[in-house]
């Protein structure tokens, strides 16, 4: 049903509940109702890459893999996938009386933080550092997992609200500092395109503060930003236990009261936690009222109806064969074969197996499950790593040696060896082989959530940009067999690539791939499939360049404002073909733009590629510092083909924002720049080709 109509009807079943009833409702674990026949409710459940930590679910590549794919058509395809086998698992299990945490519908998903720094260890749970890609992006995922029904497939729930990038040891105490500038021109956008855009139907507040106000208790942010300037009518969830750092770390409240008091008043509706179990004293005490606890219930209630919980829907007859099916495992590959970024080829790549005897797969990554599924991840029935992928794939034609040359992070794999007990193993397999498959990188112990993993940096965030010390010793060590290397990264965030890149031939960053990621691995290895991922982050030549990481300023900090040049940059990536964009123009069209573009294919192997658009306002001193990323669109090409592109330019690229947070039109010369890339000096170099360059005079 409508929102208007679910409104009505939870307003009708709100005013039939006592006090006490409307309070319970306001947590996360939502307690039964008998009397009014009400059930259980838990509202947690997580679905940034497919449906998390409730069992067996297709299993997607991390959402940063995602960003990497520049395809929001896509993005809507796995959204709805990710329903689908949501409302499969609801249906049954709530056959069986099961409504424990994570089988409900509402997804706390996506993660549109901007992932400004990359130490955060969380920044794979991203689409990456641009605001522009992000928002396509999440606005796609939202649209996928909510529907276009009249009942709600699923709920989804922007987070983190807002200005939520790490570090993660201290963002409980934390107050992330930002301009207004920087919030409307860089932190905001995303969250401001799912609410008007996607009708997304929850936010979730971060554990920070910003700018001295708890996100989770900020009316500047939730009253006057959510609900007043962009119109949301969902509902607004604290994060995890976020409401009582409100008087333990963040000091702003004395009390437990206080600080339930503090959020319910700001708008936070519903708790993840168990501070809001002293909202009634609080309103004994008049620290808040009945009604406002009364419109919090309803509104938790109308989203229980928009998904047809009290009333039926067709999506009760999903059945729990969708869950794993073969089409979404099918989808599941597609992702991850367009998330692959190939940073390096002298040539080595593709691979030709009739030419190989014998391959060496090297790394602590590689028959690894840890690195193939990242943080926040469901169960998989199986798992292919990249060694099984590439024995599966040569069969018995070619020999696969195997080591993993050392320990992820540890100076030894077995207690009582010596130090480096896998390097002579690792060198032995190198030298026995035509070509290393060289894997190495993090997973979700290394980068990942405060409290959330095993981590020893810096509770989930990293030091720096180097791969742990036993792995550098790995690389060094392969690099000095001589034999030709192709390494595959696996991780969330920019690693370092400056030693690979003087040392090895070939470098795919496969991100974390999904469950049976290995199979596009292998497939890309051999040129089943052309790689076209393009980086959502810059991979920086040195963490000197860049700010502290408590420093929320986005000066210097990623493609937009940085001043240096990058080891790669936002927007790279290769293929196995040669594309050029050959030609493009562009005319205004209202307040925005269009530029048509035609792309070439003129190599001998069919692909996928990335048109990019990119805009420079030349009159404005409010204008961000380089082009920025203001349309995009995925195409495929076969061998010799030409194809015209058509890119809307919203008219958002046309503004600036001043010191105050204003946006507005100042001056009417732009810079556009279309190609497979930025129009960056980085980019030309790695690439051979400069973007076209266009000049626009607004009306």
């Amino acid at each position: 049903m409508n929102r208007e109509e679910a409104r009505k009807r939870a307003a009708e079943l709100v005013s039939k509940m006592t006090l006490e009833e409307k309070a319970s409702q306001l947590r996360y674990d939502a307690p039964a109702i008998p009397r009014l026949d009400v059930p259980t409710y838990n509202w947690w459940n997580e679905a940034l890459h497919g449906v998390a930590r409730a069992g067996v679910a297709t299993s997607f590549p991390q959402a940063i893999g995602m960003g990497a794919t520049f395809d929001p058509e896509l993005l809507k395809e796995v959204a709805d996938v990710i329903a689908e086998e949501g409302r499969a698992k609801y249906n049954t299990y709530a056959a069986h009386d099961d409504r424990d945490i994570y089988k409900g519908l509402t997804f706390w998903s996506p993660n549109v933080n901007i992932f400004r720094d990359p130490r955060w260890g969380r920044g794979h749970e991203t689409y990456g550092e641009d605001p522009y890609l992000t928002s396509r992006l999440g606005v796609a995922y939202v649209e996928g997992l909510q529907g276009s029904e009249e009942t709600m497939k699923a709920a989804a729930c922007a987070k983190h609200y807002a200005v939520h990038s790490g570090p993660e040891a201290i963002r409980h105490e934390f107050n992330a500092e930002a301009t207004q500038k920087d919030m409307e021109e860089t932190y905001l956008p995303a969250f401001e395109a799912l609410v008007k855009e996607a009708e997304v139907e929850s936010v979730m507040g971060a554990y920070n503060r910003t700018n001295g106000e708890p996100c989770c208790g900020s009316k500047t942010l939730i009253q006057d930003n959510l609900r007043g300037k962009w119109g949301f009518k969902g509902h607004f969830v604290s994060d995890c236990w976020a409401i009582k750092d409100f008087h333990e770390h963040h000091m702003v409240t004395s009390t437990a009261k206080e600080s339930a008091a503090m959020a319910l008043n700001a708008g936070c509706d519903l708790n993840c936690g168990n501070t809001y179990l002293h909202i009634l004293n609080a309103c004994k005490q008049g620290l808040v009222t009945e009604e406002q606890i009364t419109e919090s219930a309803v509104r938790l209630f109308t989203t229980r109806f928009m998904l047809g919980l009290f009333d039926g829907s067709k999506f009760d007859s999903i059945g729990y064969d969708r869950v794993e099916c073969k089409e979404h495992l099918e989808l599941a590959h597609k992702t991850s074969l367009e998330s692959i970024v190939l940073l390096k080829n002298d040539g080595i790549l593709p691979l030709k197996k009739d030419e190989l005897k014998t391959i060496g797969v090297i790394g602590p990554n590689a028959n690894s499950r840890e690195a193939l599924i990242g943080n926040y991840h469901g169960t998989s029935s199986e798992y292919i790593t990249i060694l099984e992928g590439i024995q599966r794939y040569v069969g018995e034609d070619v020999r696969v040696f195997y080591s993993d040359g050392c320990a992820l992070s540890g100076a030894k794999t077995e207690t009582l060896a010596w130090e480096n007990d896998r390097l002579s193993e690792a060198q032995i397999v190198a030298e026995n082989s035509d070509v290393v498959i060289l894997c190495v990188g993090l997973d979700e112990t290394l980068e990942g959530e405060e409290g959330d993993t095993g981590n020893s940096y810096a509770s989930g965030d990293k030091l720096d940009l180097l791969l742990p010390e036993s792995q550098r010793k790995l690389m060094e060590a392969v690099a000095a067999t001589g034999k030709p290397v192709v390494l595959c990264l696996m991780a969330g965030s920019d690693i370092d690539m400056s030693y690979t890149e003087k040392h090895f031939n070939g470098i795919l960053q496969l991100w974390y791939v999904g469950a049976r990621g290995g199979k596009a691995a292998a497939e890309i290895l051999f040129g089943e499939v052309s790689p076209s991922g393009k980086l959502p982050i810059t991979f920086y030549e040195s963490l000197e360049e860049l700010p502290e990481f408590t420093d929320y300023s986005m000066e210097g900090r990623t493609y937009r404002y940085m001043k240096g040049k990058a080891q790669y940059p936002f927007g790279f990536g290769l293929t196995y073909s040669d594309v050029k964009v050959t030609e493009a123009s562009v005319v205004q069209e209202g307040k925005g733009a269009v530029v048509r573009a035609i792309v070439q294919n003129s190599g001998s192997v069919a692909t996928d590629e990335v048109v990019q658009v990119y805009v420079k306002s030349t009159d404005s001193k409010y204008a961000v510092l380089n082009p920025q990323l203001s349309g995009f669109k995925r195409v495929h090409l076969m061998p010799g083909e030409a194809v015209q592109v058509e890119l809307p330019v919203d008219e958002r690229a046309f503004t600036v924002v001043d010191d105050s947070g204003k946006r507005f039109v100042d001056g009417s010369h732009f810079e556009l720049y279309a190609g497979l890339s930025q129009p960056d000096e980085r980019s030309v170099e790695l690439t051979g080709m400069k973007p076209v360059q266009m000049q626009l005079v607004m009306e």
